[in-house]
């Protein structure tokens, strides 16, 4: 974005001379300890619709949060708000509240000597200097492609163009500090279609942090299109019991399920399905899932987490064995554990696959669900039972035969990883959890 003031990484030192003076006022008001956040973002957000502009939005902000701790008694604070009034009256409303908390002999930040050391450029500032005037343009041609892709295409339901840049700077009365800036660009369109009375829509996107990485506006115009197309003609089909395909950009979901269960907070809580699995078969032993946070030039990356820990790459699952929730300091704490530096989730995670394709995993299926498109949240993290409304493809001798909608698919999250039987070559690597398409040997599908 063409802007004087832009957010760029000059604007770390900034932030971090403002983490130091609201830690030091923390401490003079009477903090034990304290850990704070600043952040500096802005972006610019254009749709159109139907050739048409419907939204354009630039928004700038910045802000800080302050945690801190008066022995054992923790409270929080944020405003918007950056002089030093705003810095004291913060401060001072964070300590009044820690007064009115009980105790928690598991509060407190990390220790001093797990905080990162090393702090490399991992090279995720990529800005893109683009005016609302150029962004409507390449949505106009994005609609444009789609449009013209097919004459059942007959409407569109937004075409939309993100920019977004922002610097982050966390430090704590440990005298860590930490900062970086980083962008992240998308392009998104979803078209309308309609056969013979039948209306259906679909959509494609593409989201990198360099935009000259981005898929062009045309093929994700194209590919919104064809895939509006393939879903018109889609019916139920009877209820069943059927090996599903998980397309790729869904499949990351499934494995979304699995780290809300082994999250730190809903172990101690004793809110998971995966509660007491540590060193437990959950996969077929080829199945391996690998968190590498400090990746360069990926979306999602980071050098530290948020409680100031240097981030590593570990193995979540091995051999299909679960090895390890994920802990920040306090759920760590709560369990008797060490942080696995995850406070505020994963980065970048990889999923084995094997040299299958798509239309390999589906001659492998021969005949079932490929499913596309998931509705509802019907998951219950702590029974594991899993229910869903769904739509895509019935496949039968390896080829796709029909679309299908209105269908629920259901299982438990343990039966479903248990009986994942292929993966394929198909990743999807605009997700941060990085999977191709997933095929479970059998599901229960409900429709007419």
């Amino acid at each position: 974005m063409k802007n004087e003031h832009a957010v760029r990484p000059a604007s770390v030192p900034k932030l971090e001379k403002q983490v130091a003076q609201i830690l030091a006022e923390a401490k003079k008001q009477g903090a034990t300890d304290c850990e704070v956040s600043v952040s500096m973002t802005q972006s610019l957000a254009v749709t159109v619709r139907q050739q048409t502009v419907e939204t354009l939005e630039f928004n700038r902000d910045q802000g800080f949060g302050i945690t801190l701790y008066v022995g054992q008694r923790k409270a929080s604070a944020s405003t918007t708000a950056t002089d030093s009034k705003a810095i004291e009256e913060t401060v001072a409303a964070a300590l009044a509240i820690a007064k009115h908390t009980s105790e928690d002999n598991c509060a407190g930040i990390g220790a001093p000597e797990l905080m990162a050391k090393e702090l490399p450029d991992l090279d995720l500032y990529h800005p893109w200097d683009i005016t609302p005037d150029q962004a409507i343009d390449i949505l106009l041609a994005c609609e444009s492609a789609a449009f013209a892709t097919d004459k059942r295409i007959t409407n569109a339901d937004g075409t939309s163009l993100n920019t977004w840049q922002g610097c982050r700077v966390y430090g704590n009365s440990h005298g860590f500090m930490g900062g970086y800036a980083s962008t992240n660009h998308s392009i998104s369109c979803m078209m309308i279609g309609e056969q013979k009375g039948q209306m259906e829509r679909d959509y494609w996107y593409d989201v990198n942090l360099d935009a000259a990485n981005l898929t062009s506006a045309q093929v994700i115009g194209q590919t919104a299109a064809t895939r509006t197309i393939n879903r018109l003609g889609a019916r139920s089909i009877a209820t069943c019991e059927v090996p599903v395909i998980f397309a790729a950009d869904i499949a990351a979901s499934l494995f979304g399920h699995l780290l809300g269960a082994i999250a730190g907070g809903n172990i101690y809580r004793k809110a998971s399905f995966l509660e007491s699995s540590i060193g437990k078969q959950l996969f077929h032993d080829w199945l391996y899932i690998e968190d590498r946070p400090s990746l360069s030039k990926t979306l999602n990356s980071d050098r530290f987490d948020c409680d100031g820990l240097a981030t590593y790459d570990k193995y979540i699952i091995a051999n299909g064995k679960l090895l390890t929730y994920l802990l920040s300091v306090y759920s760590g704490r709560k369990l008797g554990l060490a942080s696995t530096a995850n406070a505020g989730g994963c980065h970048n995670l990889f999923v084995t696959h094997g040299q299958d394709d798509l239309p390999a995993l589906l001659n492998k299926m021969d005949k079932g669900l490929l499913v596309t498109e998931l509705m509802g949240s019907g998951v219950n993290m702590v029974t594991g039972d899993y229910s869903r409304g769904a739509a895509g493809f019935w496949v039968e001798s390896g080829k796709i035969q029909f679309p299908v909608q209105e269908i629920t698919i259901a299982g438990n999250l343990k039966d479903m990883f248990a009986n994942i039987v292929a993966i394929g070559k198909d990743v999807d690597l605009r997700s941060n959890l990085k999977t191709g398409s997933v095929l479970i040997e059998k599901m229960a599908v409900a429709g007419t």
